[in-house]
């Protein structure tokens, strides 16, 4: 499945995509909450690497475990029983609780398989949900890597903060 490109300026390239996107939330003042599975808290840790993330940065919860996601962040049980803990609806309801949970502008949430086991023929190794919940909008994105655990954890929090960088310039 494609997807538009974060448009790159020269002025910009400099720029990580946690610097880009913590830039772009200060400037906006908008807060964000996360909710991570397979990456671990990767993002919330790229974002805190930047100076004054705390301008813009409300908190995150690392939800491994589908005890963590229902009691945490809300997410249905009979959500994780028919569609599982690595699904569209699985990664709405966690950037949903996300958002209710830290008082969030927005949030975004990763649910996935980062490998190199537990992946299955209908949900392979690198398959991984991407949700973001903004006011009057909501997505999830979904993509399949085929890197090593850590590149696939390294490519999931990247398609993540890329996703907010395009809502955040095109809204």
């Amino acid at each position: 499945m494609d997807h538009p490109r974060v448009h790159d300026d020269a002025a910009m390239m400099d720029e990580s995509l946690e610097q880009r996107l913590g830039r772009l939330l200060r400037e906006r003042r908008i807060t964000l909450g996360l909710a991570e599975s397979c990456t671990g808290g990767l993002i919330a840790h790229r974002l805190t690497n930047i100076p004054g993330s705390s301008d813009y940065l409300l908190g995150g919860v690392v939800s491994y475990s589908n005890a963590a996601k229902e009691h945490i962040l809300g997410v249905q049980h009979s959500s994780l029983e028919i569609h599982g803990a690595v699904s569209e609806q699985a990664a709405l309801e966690m950037a949903r609780g996300a958002q209710r949970l830290f008082a969030s502008n927005i949030a975004l949430s990763v649910t996935g398989v980062a490998g190199p086991d537990g992946g299955t023929e209908a949900k392979p190794v690198g398959l991984t949900f991407i949700g973001l919940v903004a006011p009057e909008h909501e997505c999830v994105r979904r993509y399949v890597w085929d890197q090593d655990r850590i590149g696939n954890k390294t490519a999931s929090a990247d398609a993540a903060m890329r996703l907010l960088i395009e809502w955040l310039e095109t809204t």
